[in-house]
């Protein structure tokens, strides 16, 4: 199946940007009435007909939607990049792929990594979103900082090694309900994190008995909720 990303205005015939176009006519050679498939992020997968195979604005004719699957709960994973970016990327392509909604990189009191490259980010995303013909793409926001981003999101699930006896995730969470979990730095959150989160009715969780990597955590935690909700 061959999948292109596209902004979808509601038009049935669409102009492929020049990226995807250049990747439709000059990488694959596809030509006219090839028919392709077109993803919105927004939940669309559509059934298109290659009408003009121009290498720089590829028209395309949508001829049927395609029924997916839609989640009826919301996930949000907040997580502190690691050191190094490769890693931080691979979490980025296994959570879209599971499925999460949104991701927030968090800017925390140990964390190694201050900066990062949203455009490239944003481009791994679709390229993932494109591969696994995932119809949702997540939302990416900027690297926020901790304090911020706990002042703006309450009640929530925290993961840390602060005391070893939290509750398991999957013990907990409330199948179908909206979930927003934070993952720390390596170093884990510091204790003056973790009460501030405390003092914003999050709850501390565990992930298992394993220490995780920060992306291995981030990509755990999003599997179990996946489970959890039988999705």
């Amino acid at each position: 199946m061959k999948v292109f990303y596209f902004h979808n205005t509601g038009e049935q015939k669409i102009v492929l940007d020049e990226e995807e176009s250049v990747h439709a006519v000059r990488v694959l050679r596809l030509k006219e009435n090839d028919e392709v498939h077109l993803i919105d992020g927004v939940g669309g997968l559509f059934k298109a007909l290659i009408t003009n195979a121009h290498s720089k604005k590829c028209e395309v004719q949508i001829v049927e939607k395609m029924e997916v699957y839609k989640r009826e709960y919301y996930k949000h994973i907040a997580i502190a990049p690691p050191k190094s970016i490769d890693r931080f990327e691979w979490f980025l392509e296994k959570a879209t792929e599971i499925g999460v909604d949104e991701i927030t990189p968090l800017l925390t009191d140990r964390s190694e990594r201050k900066n990062l490259n949203t455009e490239r980010l944003e481009k791994i995303l679709t390229s993932t979103m494109k591969q696994c013909i995932q119809p949702f793409r997540p939302k990416l926001n900027a690297l926020t900082r901790y304090s911020d981003f706990i002042a703006q999101h309450k009640n929530a699930y925290i993961a840390h090694l602060e005391t070893g006896e939290e509750e398991l995730l999957q013990k907990i969470y409330q199948p179908g309900s909206d979930c927003l979990i934070l993952i720390g730095p390596e170093g884990d959150f510091s204790p003056a994190e973790v009460q501030l989160a405390k003092q914003n009715g999050y709850t501390s969780i565990s992930l298992g008995h394993s220490r995780l990597r920060v992306e291995t955590a981030g990509v755990a935690a999003c599997h179990t909720i996946t489970v959890v909700n039988n999705d």
